[in-house]
């Protein structure tokens, strides 16, 4: 019996250790894989928020009465002062300046993706412009302006004349950009470092607030254009799940539609112009078709 009670002991400490070989090994197969973020089949979300400076333009503006244009108008961005209300209240959120977009890996490295830039565009007053064209005698009781101009000097007065999307000037853009990771934490992949470089173009959704001859318009929704881009971030990446994305963008906006009045599909607003982009924005990364892509391993 001892004899037999040692064989038996003996074969099931033996047949343990093949079974916790084999499990081991199966696990070692099984494991899950390691995940880039540049590698096909990742997908990206953010959420984030823009400052914005623009170039220099000529506004035509058109309507009953009126043909003319504004020369070297200058612009600014409203962004909402920083507070908890403001930034963080479900029902606000949407109010600063804010950039949304989702993205998917299509192969190492390439990516597309879809969303907008919240921006403003509002016209600066008391600065002096040149106008030239036609007013109706009679249409501006207001500003006064009234007969032909050719380059002539004015200070607008926002009381009196106005113009700015800030509610505002949507850049709605489909994107491709490269990915390149440059840094990884190897042992416990908590940090990592990418750069991003993409080209996007799109159209222009603008909610128009317009006063002129004495009517102020509020929100009138135009499809006002078209724009192009080009992109640059760095993406700071955590536990590979999480990111923070500083970058820039630069690009030209061609409006040439934007309507000022809800009512009347005649009063348009009209210019070109280019746009500089500072944003930062968080994001979430998910993973569909992880790959093996381990320190130690080869890539094929």
């Amino acid at each position: 019996m001892d004899k037999n009670a040692n064989q038996m002991k003996t074969l099931f400490i033996a047949t343990t250790l093949i079974l916790v070989s084999f499990v081991s090994y199966g696990q070692r197969r099984n494991k899950p894989k390691p995940k880039k973020s540049y590698n096909a089949g990742a997908i990206f979300i953010h959420w984030g928020y823009n400052r914005d400076f623009y170039t220099k333009s000529d506004i035509n503006f058109t309507g009953t009465g009126y043909d003319f244009t504004l020369q070297d108008c200058q612009a600014t961005d409203r962004q909402e002062p920083f507070s908890f209300e403001n930034y963080f209240k479900l029902n606000k959120i949407t109010v600063p300046q804010y950039n949304l977009r989702i993205g998917y890996m299509i192969k190492r490295n390439w990516a597309i993706s879809l969303g907008f830039d919240h921006m403003k565009y509002v016209l600066k007053d008391n600065v002096p412009y040149q106008l030239s064209g036609t007013i109706n005698p009679g249409v501006d009781l207001e500003t006064n302006w009234s007969g032909t101009y050719i380059n002539e000097p004015v200070l607008t007065q926002e009381a009196t004349f106005h113009y700015e999307n800030s509610n505002g000037l949507n850049y709605i853009r489909a994107e491709v950009s490269r990915i390149d990771q440059w840094y990884r934490q190897r042992n416990s992949a908590w940090f990592a470092f990418s750069s991003l470089f993409g080209a996007g173009v799109g159209a222009i959704a603008s909610l128009n607030d317009f006063t002129f001859a004495g009517r102020k318009s509020t929100e009138t929704f135009s499809l006002s254009g078209m724009a192009i881009s080009l992109h640059a971030d760095a993406r700071l990446e955590f536990f590979r799940h999480f990111y923070i994305q500083p970058g820039i963008g630069s690009g030209f906006m061609l409006q040439n539609n934007v309507r000022t009045r809800p009512e009347d599909y005649n009063s348009v607003a009209s210019q070109n112009f280019g746009y500089l982009e500072a944003h930062v924005v968080f994001g979430w990364l998910f993973y569909l078709k992880p790959i093996n892509a381990c320190d130690a391993c080869p890539q094929w």
